[in-house]
């Protein structure tokens, strides 16, 4: 186990230097960038200072060299006119936009993304799988169809669209205003109980929007694998022999009918990344969503790139993770890893 770990985190790290590679050639695909963009309507304005500054950060971060080079400094495996100082060595870049590091603007939106999207995904497993147990063990019965209809609309109301309604009525009927991760009143302040705790309490709403989607795909993914694992031969045969319902049900059908949502972790963790970018938007959330958009509109190539390559990571951390579960979770993989 512990070589099977270490040869995947050696290829986890040829991946992101392959992935880097991508990233920074599709975000120097368009023409232009954001400082000689900058320069150009200085320059147009008269602004002779600001001209100055911006052409500095470009000597600084050596944007006047070929792409190759530029790369190879952003990802810190060639010194630049600082020396090596890179995503290798922990310097996240410069914010053009925002005229800060990348890692001061960034910082706080990395981990409130971890916590609302892991509060999502912790959110669709406890709600999603009682249900689909009893939906799958109660096939046609009354409950089953709530359950179902439930489910199609969970899947055809877009987040966003959710978003919107539960704002207007909770202003409409409890005059609250749900938007954002905390109160106002915490905004740019240090984290302490009394942020903590409006955090949690505003942690509510973007759990269940961002969430509402993928409990009700997983209600119906799940149902259907458990009706087939139900349907074998050593389901019926455990039953036949006298095994508690409870127990014929959980030890294996249960367990086997996880592996493909277990499967499914790293690829779901970075969809509720990107896929939350306009509920964070209709919600105010400060998460790397509205972050991306913003970079991306105005070709901030650090902020861009380091967002990009944080999803990446979560990925590939998310695809390690259900390796790893599935393991133990079905001993026919344990056999064929070894």
């Amino acid at each position: 186990m512990i070589a099977l770990v270490l040869r995947r985190l050696l290829t986890m790290g040829l991946t992101l230097l392959v992935i880097s590679a991508l990233v920074f050639l599709v975000i120097k695909l368009p023409p232009g960038d954001f400082l000689t963009n900058r320069i150009a309507e200085l320059r147009a304005g008269g602004e002779a200072a600001s001209v100055a500054k911006a052409e500095l950060l470009i000597r600084q971060y050596g944007l006047d060299r070929p792409v190759v080079e530029q790369y190879l400094m952003w990802v810190g495996l060639m010194p630049g006119p600082a020396g090596f100082s890179g995503l290798l060595q922990g310097d996240w870049g410069w914010s053009f936009e925002y005229d800060r590091p990348v890692s001061e603007v960034a910082g706080d939106a990395l981990w409130l993304t971890l916590v609302v999207n892991v509060a999502a995904l912790v959110f669709v497993h406890v709600v999603a799988i009682p249900i689909a147990i009893y939906s799958a063990t109660h096939r046609h019965s009354l409950g089953d169809a709530v359950v179902t209809v439930l489910g199609y609309v969970g899947l055809a109301v877009p987040g966003f669209l959710l978003a919107l309604i539960l704002l207007f009525y909770a202003n409409r009927w409890f005059g609250l205003s749900i938007g954002g991760l905390y109160d106002a009143a915490y905004t740019g302040k240090p984290w302490d109980w009394g942020k903590l705790r409006s955090l949690l309490a505003h942690l509510v709403v973007p759990t269940l929007v961002i969430g509402l989607g993928g409990t009700a795909a997983m209600i119906r993914r799940m149902r259907a694998n458990l009706l087939d694992e139900l349907a074998k031969p050593y389901t019926v045969t455990a039953r036949a022999k006298g095994l508690p319902p409870l127990r014929a049900l959980l030890k294996y059908p249960f367990r086997m009918s996880l592996n493909p949502f277990v499967a499914d972790i790293g690829n779901l963790l970075p969809h509720l990344v990107s896929g939350s970018v306009l509920v964070s938007l209709v919600l105010s959330l400060p998460t790397v969503g509205p972050l991306l958009l913003d970079a991306l509109r105005s070709q901030d190539q650090f902020m861009a790139g380091f967002i990009l390559m944080f999803v990446a990571a979560l990925t590939l951390v998310g695809m390690l993770i259900s390796d790893l579960v599935l393991v133990w979770l079905d001993p026919r993989i344990r056999l064929g890893a070894r």
